[in-house]
C-alpha cells in the first residue's frame, strides 16, 4: 500500500503540474504578450476563447447540480454569479465582449460561436462533460489551474498594454478582475482537494484531473497556432478572417 503524500507535499505535486504544463508556456502567448500578434490572430484568439469563457459557469452550473451539501453550492456559486454576472452589471463573459469590440470584432458575433475552431469547441465541451460526470474530487481539482492564472493574467495586461492600440483600463477589465477573483476561488478549491485526497489513490486522480485541465487549455492554443500561424490551415467552420469584423487593425 502507498501511503499518500502529505499535506504540503501533495500541494507541491500539483503546482508542479502548473510549472511544466501550464500554457502560459505555449508560443502563442509568448507571440500575444510581445506583440508579435497580427490583427487577425488577436481577433482569433478573441473569438475562439469566448468558447472557453462561456463554458466556465456552464461546467459550474453542471458541478452545483451535483452537490447535495448546500454548504458546497453556497461556496461554488459566486463562480457562476463572476462570469454571468446580473442582469444589468456584466459579469466576466460581458467583460469579454468588451475586449471583441476593442479588438475591432461584432460582440454578437463572437457571441454567436460562429467560426469557433473544431479542436477549441471539442475541447471545452470536454471540459464540460469532464466536471459533469466526474467524481466531485476530480472536477474541483481540474479548477486549480486558477493556481497558476494571477501571473498569467499579470503578464497579458503588462503586454497588451505596451504593444496594442486596443488596450486600455476598459478593454482589459476581464483580467484585472480575474485578480481579485480568481485568488479567492482557488483558496476554497485548494483547500477542499487537500482535505478531500486523503489516499494516494485519489491524490493520484486529483493530479491526473488538473493535468487534463492543462490539456484543455494547451489544445485550444495548438488549434489556434496551427489555424492561424504556422501553418496557417483554418478547418471547415474555422473563423475566416473576415466575418464579424467591425473596425480598424488592432
Amino acid at each position: 500500500m502507498v501511503n499518500p503524500l502529505d499535506r504540503a507535499g501533495f500541494e507541491a505535486r500539483l503546482r508542479a503540474i502548473g510549472a511544466e504544463r501550464y500554457h502560459d508556456k505555449h508560443p502563442f502567448h509568448a507571440m500575444l504578450h510581445g506583440g508579435r500578434c497580427t490583427p487577425t490572430q488577436v481577433r482569433a484568439w478573441v473569438i475562439n476563447r469566448y468558447a472557453y469563457q462561456s463554458r466556465i459557469p456552464m461546467k459550474d452550473a453542471a458541478f452545483m447540480s451535483r452537490c447535495a451539501d448546500p454548504d458546497l453550492r453556497r461556496a461554488w456559486r459566486s463562480r457562476i454569479e463572476d462570469h454571468d454576472g446580473g442582469i444589468t452589471e456584466g459579469g466576466g463573459i460581458r467583460r469579454w465582449l468588451k475586449l471583441a469590440e476593442a479588438v475591432g470584432l461584432d460582440p454578437d458575433y463572437v457571441a454567436s460561436e460562429r467560426g469557433i475552431l473544431p479542436a477549441t469547441r471539442f475541447a471545452v465541451d470536454a471540459y464540460v462533460r469532464f466536471v459533469r460526470d466526474m467524481p466531485l474530487l476530480d472536477a474541483v481539482a481540474s479548477s486549480l489551474t486558477e493556481l497558476f492564472a494571477p501571473k498569467i493574467h499579470a503578464q497579458r495586461i503588462e503586454g497588451l498594454l505596451a504593444h496594442y492600440a486596443f488596450a486600455n483600463p476598459s478593454s482589459l477589465s476581464y483580467f484585472r478582475q480575474r485578480l481579485t477573483e480568481a485568488p479567492k476561488d482557488v483558496a476554497f478549491g485548494l483547500a477542499f482537494v487537500l482535505d478531500h485526497a486523503d489516499t494516494a489513490e485519489k491524490q493520484d486522480a486529483a493530479a491526473a484531473a488538473l493535468e487534463f485541465k492543462t490539456d484543455v487549455l494547451w489544445a485550444q492554443l495548438d488549434a489556434l497556432w496551427s489555424a492561424y500561424v504556422e501553418p496557417g490551415r483554418i478547418p471547415p467552420g474555422g473563423w475566416n478572417g473576415v466575418d464579424g469584423v467591425t473596425g480598424d487593425a488592432t
